[in-house]
């Protein structure tokens, strides 16, 4: 059941994302995001009900950061995947929590995992290796989303050490303080649409309060490393939603640089040693 609960999770944000396409032609990428954040927040706020935690200074510095990066990763990556096929964002955006994982290690092994990456990484940059050129734009606002990702990583684990859930909820609130502003400044009075709302919470619920929730569930019950190793997955179920439900086709050589950040990422999970933190 854990397994299953987080492979249920990962394939809600894919179909999120899909559905988080249908809304651009209307107000956007910059205005879904704002649109997503806003309603996940208050989903997440009647779920978890964080006000009466009490933070210290550096404690309410720490939470901030990690909102703030959480409302810029999501923007960045609706941007990305305006310009670029979602299993190629995701690719890309996966070497922000990937960096995080090799970052501090000195292990032989991993710098078979930082050459793998790498590899995937340049036959994915804007230098027609991949056959099929893709837009710098997006590639840049890709890798911005993994470097949101990496902070967003490292100050949630500082920030949800006793409080996950209850962080979450005041990060994505924090998020849709930073990010609905920018959206709205894009979108306009669209973006209040009655019409949109059914859409927009699809669009939260499956991006983020249903796959939050199972992953709560998966996380204590399945192993560090097998729970690495699964969400590796995510950048091939990417490519594969954007395939089915997008038409969003990839060369040879594409698919092979999204293969080789998924091995990258799945065999710096599965050799992780013991005691390490999950990334």
């Amino acid at each position: 059941m854990p397994v299953a609960a987080l492979l249920a999770a990962m394939l809600c944000f894919q179909l999120g994302a899909t559905l988080a396409k249908s809304l651009f032609p209307i107000v956007g990428a910059g205005g879904t995001a704002a649109l997503r954040l806003a309603l996940a927040s208050v989903i997440l706020l009647a779920v978890w009900r964080p006000w009466h935690i009490r933070f210290t200074r550096q404690q309410l510095r720490t939470v901030i950061v990690y909102g703030v990066a959480m409302g810029w990763m999501n923007y960045f990556f609706y941007l990305a995947i305006s310009y670029i096929p979602l299993g190629i964002t995701m690719a890309l955006e996966f070497t922000g929590p990937l960096g995080v994982a090799l970052f501090a290690s000195r292990r032989p092994i991993d710098f078979l995992w930082i050459v793998l990456a790498a590899l995937g990484l340049v036959a994915l940059l804007p230098l027609g290796l991949g056959g099929q050129p893709l837009a710098a734009l997006g590639v840049v606002y890709a890798l911005g989303a993994g470097v949101c990702w990496a902070l967003y990583i490292l100050f949630g684990r500082r920030a949800g050490a006793a409080h996950g859930g209850q962080i979450t909820s005041l990060g994505t609130v924090i998020g849709a303080l930073m990010i609905v502003p920018v959206g709205y400044a894009q979108s306009g009075a669209a973006l209040l649409a009655p019409a949109l709302l059914p859409l927009g919470l699809g669009v939260a619920v499956l991006s983020s309060a249903l796959p939050y929730s199972l992953e709560m569930y998966a996380m204590p019950r399945i192993p560090t490393r097998t729970f690495g190793v699964l969400m590796s997955l995510n950048p091939a179920l990417g490519a594969v939603a954007g395939l089915i439900f997008l038409g969003e086709t990839l060369t040879l050589i594409q698919w092979a640089a999204v293969a080789s950040i998924v091995a990258a990422s799945a065999g710096s999970a599965a050799t992780r040693s013991a005691n390490a933190q999950l990334a």
